[in-house]
């Protein structure tokens, strides 16, 4: 599995991006996906997680309320809507994929599930 993250950039605090992750392979559909940051000097932590079917989502609590994630699977893509962007939220955004299975539970809230990994995309929120 080769996943591609995009749409990463420079925004103004209170502002808005929308990311990307491109799979490949024809099982995207039964894939868990997760999206992952990681700041400057930070470990990198969770930010939110999407099941297989769609179904079911998981927000870190810092981004309830302001982030989105969704899926397309005709497309095999995921996405995170970011809106009212704040300035902590600058880091490197890596999205993952959980290819064990159409299995849902809360550890998709956590690293522990993710086998694949993309490149991550830079966001950057400026004051």
């Amino acid at each position: 599995v080769q996943l591609q993250a995009s749409g990463g950039g420079l925004v103004q605090a209170g502002g808005s991006l929308r990311l990307s992750c491109a799979a490949s392979g024809r099982t995207f559909s039964s894939f868990n996906m997760g999206w992952f940051r990681q700041a400057p000097g930070k470990e990198r932590e969770f930010v939110a997680s999407i099941s297989w079917s769609g179904g079911t989502t998981y927000y870190a609590d810092s981004v309830k309320g302001r982030f989105t994630i969704f899926r397309d699977n005709a497309k095999n893509t995921v996405y995170l809507q970011m809106n009212s962007l704040k300035p902590e939220d600058t880091a490197v955004y890596y999205c993952a994929a959980d290819s064990a299975g159409r299995i849902v539970g809360s550890w998709l809230a956590t690293s522990a599930p993710y086998g694949y990994w993309g490149q991550g995309t830079q966001v950057t929120v400026s004051s």
